[in-house]
C-alpha cells in the first residue's frame, strides 16, 4: 500500500510539472500610445487591448524607434541601434534574434506579418524562424484587400477581395493549432495599422473604396484599429479554445508612432501622429503583457521600456538563454510584470538614424518628464510635448536640473564612435514611399539639392520661418506646425496641400520653398 501511494504521488507531481510556456509577440504597425482606450485614447474600439490591459499589466512608459526598421532591429536582438543598426529595411544577417534563441531552446517558430528586413527568401530561416507567411519579404505588393504574400519561400498572390490581414491572421492559428501540443514562439509583426489608410472588411465600403497613399485624411483608420483588435481577439480566443491561454505570455506593442499627422483625441484634447519624429509622438508606443496567472492582474508598470527590453524579457519568461558572448542592451522587465520592484531603467538612451551611417539623425536621452538631445536642447516633455520651447539650463528647478545631470550622464555613457563594419554598410533612406528621407532626390540631383539648401535657408526668408516651425528638427514641417501661425485654417490647409508635392503629410524645405514639382 505505501509503495503503491508512493508510486500515486511520483505520477501526480510528474503531471503536475510545469511545462515551457508559450510566447505570443504582437507588434503593431505605427500604432502610437493614443491609439489605445486604456491608455486614455478617446477616438478607437479597443475592447479586447483594454481587458488585457485590464486583467495583466499596462506598460505605460514604453518606447520605440521612431520608424519601423530601427524599431525591429532593437525589437529582435535586444542590442540598441548604435550598436548594430545597418540601414533601413535591412537587418544585418550576422545579429542574432529571438528566433534563433528561441529555436536553439527547443521551441517551434513562426514570424507572420511583415518583414522589411531584406535577407531573401532565405531570411525568416536564418534568423531562427522555421515557418513564415509575411508581406514584404522580397517585394512590396498590396498589403491589403488583394494583397501579395511570401508563404514559406513562395509568392502568393490572391485576388479574390481577400485580406491581407486576415490571411496572415489565419495562418497564426492555423500555426497555433498544430503546435498546440509542443511549445511554440510567435512573433507576430502586423501590417495593420500603416497607411494607406483603407477600408477593412468590416467597412460599408470594403469592395468599393479606393486606396489612397499617406497619413493627410483618417479615412478608414478608427475602423483599421477597431480591426487590429478583432485580429487580436481572435488569437485569444484560439487559445482559449486549445487551453492555451493559462500557459502562454502574450506581449503587445506598437513599433513607433501613429502614422504622421494622423488625428485622434487624447484625454481631452487633439494629438497627431509623429512617427518619424523625435517627439513623443513619435515614440511612445502602447504596451502589454498578460499571462493569467503568472503576472500581476490589474497592474500598471511605469517603469522606462525600450524594445531592446522586450527580448531579455520574454526570454526570462521562458528560460530561454541567451549566448554569454552577446551584449544586449535590453533589461529584462519581467520581475516587474510579477508585481515586483525588479531593476528598472531611470531612463533610455535612443540614437536613431534611418539611413544608418557614423552620426544620429537623433541622439537624445529621456525619462517620462524630461529629454535632452546631444546638441544640449532640454524640454519638459509633459508641459512641452511638442517641444517648441528648450529650458534654459539657468533658469531650471531642482527637479530640472537632476534630471539634466541624470541625462547628461546617460548620453556620456553612451559616446565613441560606431563601428566601422555597420557604418559600411549604411545606404540614403529613401522614404518607404520612394523618397529620400528629406525629400530630395537620390544621386548626383540629391546631392546638389542637399548642398543648396544651407545656402537657401540664408538667403529665402520663407526657409527662416521654415526652420522657425520645425519643431522638432527633423528637417520636415507637419500641417500642425504649419498652421501653427496661421488664422485662416481653411486657407492653411489648401497652402499646405498645395506644397505638398509627395502626398506623404509633410512639407521638405524644398516643397516649402516651392522647388518641387506636384506629382500626380
Amino acid at each position: 500500500m505505501r509503495l503503491f501511494f508512493l508510486l500515486t504521488l511520483t505520477t501526480l507531481s510528474l503531471v503536475a510539472a510545469p511545462t515551457k510556456p508559450n510566447v505570443v509577440f504582437i507588434l503593431i504597425d505605427d500604432f502610437g500610445y493614443e491609439c489605445v482606450s486604456a491608455n486614455g485614447g478617446e477616438s478607437y474600439r479597443t475592447p479586447v487591448m483594454d481587458k488585457l490591459a485590464a486583467n495583466g499589466v499596462r506598460l505605460d512608459q514604453v518606447h520605440a524607434q521612431p520608424l519601423c526598421t530601427p524599431t525591429r532591429a532593437a525589437l529582435m536582438t535586444g542590442i540598441i541601434n548604435k550598436r548594430n543598426y545597418t540601414h533601413f529595411g535591412h537587418l544585418d544577417p550576422k545579429q542574432q534574434t529571438f528566433g534563433n534563441f528561441f529555436k536553439a531552446a527547443g521551441y517551434a517558430t513562426c514570424i507572420v506579418g511583415k518583414w522589411q528586413l531584406a535577407n531573401g527568401f532565405e531570411g525568416p530561416g536564418h534568423f531562427g524562424f522555421e515557418e513564415n507567411c509575411l508581406w514584404q519579404l522580397v517585394r512590396r505588393p498590396g498589403r491589403y484587400r488583394n494583397p501579395g504574400l511570401e508563404i514559406n519561400g513562395k509568392e502568393v498572390d490572391f485576388k479574390q477581395n481577400e485580406y491581407g490581414p486576415d490571411l496572415i491572421n489565419d495562418y497564426a492559428l492555423d500555426f497555433i493549432t498544430r503546435k498546440k501540443d509542443q511549445p511554440f514562439f510567435l512573433y507576430y509583426p502586423m501590417m495593420l495599422t500603416h497607411s494607406p489608410y483603407d477600408a477593412t472588411p468590416d467597412s460599408p465600403d470594403y469592395l468599393t473604396a479606393k486606396s489612397v497613399e499617406g497619413t493627410k485624411e483618417a479615412r478608414h483608420f478608427p475602423d483599421m484599429v477597431a480591426y487590429t483588435d478583432k485580429l487580436i481577439g481572435k488569437l485569444i480566443a484560439k487559445l482559449e479554445e486549445l487551453k492555451l491561454r493559462e500557459n502562454t505570455l502574450v506581449v503587445i506593442m506598437g513599433d513607433n508612432g501613429t502614422g504622421n499627422g494622423t488625428p485622434s483625441r487624447f484625454k481631452g484634447r487633439d494629438v497627431t501622429g509623429g512617427k518619424g519624429s523625435s517627439l513623443v509622438w513619435g515614440t511612445h508606443v502602447p504596451g502589454i503583457a498578460n499571462w493569467p496567472g503568472q503576472l500581476a492582474s490589474g497592474k500598471v508598470c511605469a517603469d522606462m521600456i525600450e524594445a531592446a527590453d522586450m527580448l531579455p524579457t520574454i526570454c526570462e519568461a521562458a528560460q530561454v538563454s541567451v549566448p554569454p558572448d552577446i551584449k544586449l542592451d535590453g533589461r529584462s522587465f519581467l520581475p516587474q510584470l510579477r508585481g515586483e520592484k525588479g531593476n528598472p531603467k531611470d531612463a533610455l538612451y535612443v540614437w536613431y538614424n534611418p539611413s544608418g551611417g557614423a552620426s544620429a539623425k537623433y541622439e537624445f536621452a529621456h525619462d517620462a518628464h524630461y529629454k535632452l538631445y546631444a546638441d544640449g536642447r532640454f524640454f519638459d516633455t509633459v508641459v512641452d510635448d511638442r517641444e517648441k520651447s528648450p529650458l534654459k539650463e539657468a533658469d531650471l528647478n531642482s527637479e530640472a536640473k537632476a534630471a539634466h545631470a541624470k541625462l547628461k550622464a546617460l548620453l556620456a555613457a553612451h559616446q565613441g564612435p560606431r563601428d566601422d563594419y555597420f557604418v559600411k554598410q549604411s545606404q540614403a533612406f529613401g522614404g518607404e514611399a520612394g523618397e529620400n528621407a528629406d525629400g530630395v532626390k537620390k544621386g548626383k540631383a540629391g546631392k546638389k539639392a542637399a548642398a543648396a539648401a544651407p545656402k537657401a535657408a540664408e538667403a529665402d526668408p520663407k526657409a527662416v520661418r521654415f526652420k522657425e516651425r520645425d519643431a522638432d528638427h527633423d528637417g520636415k514641417i507637419t500641417y500642425e506646425e504649419f498652421q501653427a501661425s496661421i488664422p485662416d485654417k481653411k486657407a492653411a490647409r489648401e497652402r499646405f496641400d498645395a506644397r505638398d508635392t509627395n502626398h506623404d503629410g509633410s512639407l521638405t524645405l524644398e516643397e516649402f520653398l516651392g522647388n518641387t514639382a506636384k506629382t500626380k
